[in-house]
């Protein structure tokens, strides 16, 4: 029991279907991450990379193994382990009306600590301003969230989930509408939440600028960890490539 308090994640056969589906989308999976670790989960489409994480995070129902997230079983108490989780999720939408600014955004990423009915305290507001400071969005705080573009809301929900100040933080795709100058940027900033303590889970399918510190590779494909190993981040999308043309060739034989 020591042992899963002292990791992030820890997933034990795992089983994982949506509501209404026939079949198990996340099949016999097991998986463990220290905290500090940045991983990278890669594969093809509909290989169950979002689907993972929204297990994680208790968003599907795990209908067989064992699931402990944050030293908490996440079957029976998911709501908690989504407090202690940050999630930027792939696709998102706000209506060009959205009244909110960029700014009081990131404040929400706060309700969780506040507590429900709870006004700001000095330490929400200071948390807002460093994770706005952090991503570099000061020119943006004070704009309504729907006039942005899509890149611009890219970065203000990854600030909203740094204000939340999480035990684990995962991103599906969160590069998918930034230039590569801001991806590169952003990942200085992942690097250093990571040599903070706080383990990284991403999901991508473009690879360049990773940070130069070891990797934790997964490698998915229908529902299953096809690979799951360390390397460094030249190394990651050759390694990919590699495991699914191998599993393709399987499947196909």
């Amino acid at each position: 029991m020591g042992e899963r308090l002292l990791r992030a994640i820890v997933l034990e056969s795992i089983y994982t279907a949506y509501e209404g589906g026939s079949e198990p989308v996340i099949k016999d999976l097991s998986l463990e991450v220290d905290r500090g670790e940045y991983v990278v989960i890669g594969g093809p489409n509909s290989a169950g990379k979002t689907t993972l994480l929204e297990s994680i995070n208790g968003l599907v129902k795990i209908t067989h193994g064992r699931a402990c997230v944050c030293g908490l079983d996440v079957r029976r108490r998911g709501f908690e382990v989504r407090r202690r989780v940050g999630y930027v999720i792939q696709n998102f939408y706000f209506d060009p009306f959205t009244p909110f600014t960029a700014q009081e955004v990131v404040m929400m990423g706060r309700f969780g600590r506040q507590g429900l009915l709870s006004r700001p305290k000095e330490s929400d507001y200071d948390a807002v301003q460093r994770a706005i400071k952090t991503v570099g969005i000061e020119d943006l705080a004070h704009k309504t969230i729907g006039t942005l573009s899509g890149g611009q809301q890219q970065k203000v929900m990854i600030a909203h989930n740094i204000a939340k100040e999480p035990d684990l933080f995962m991103l599906d795709e969160p590069f998918s509408n930034l230039d590569f100058r801001a991806r590169e940027f952003l990942q200085d900033v992942f690097k250093g939440i990571v040599q903070q303590g706080v383990p990284i889970l991403m999901v991508a399918h473009a690879f360049d600028g990773l940070p130069d510190i070891p990797i934790h590779l997964v490698v998915m494909n229908r529902g299953r960890i096809t690979g799951d190993l360390s390397c460094q981040a030249g190394e990651v999308e050759e390694i990919i490539r590699k495991e699914c043309e191998v599993k393709e060739r399987c499947s196909s034989g």
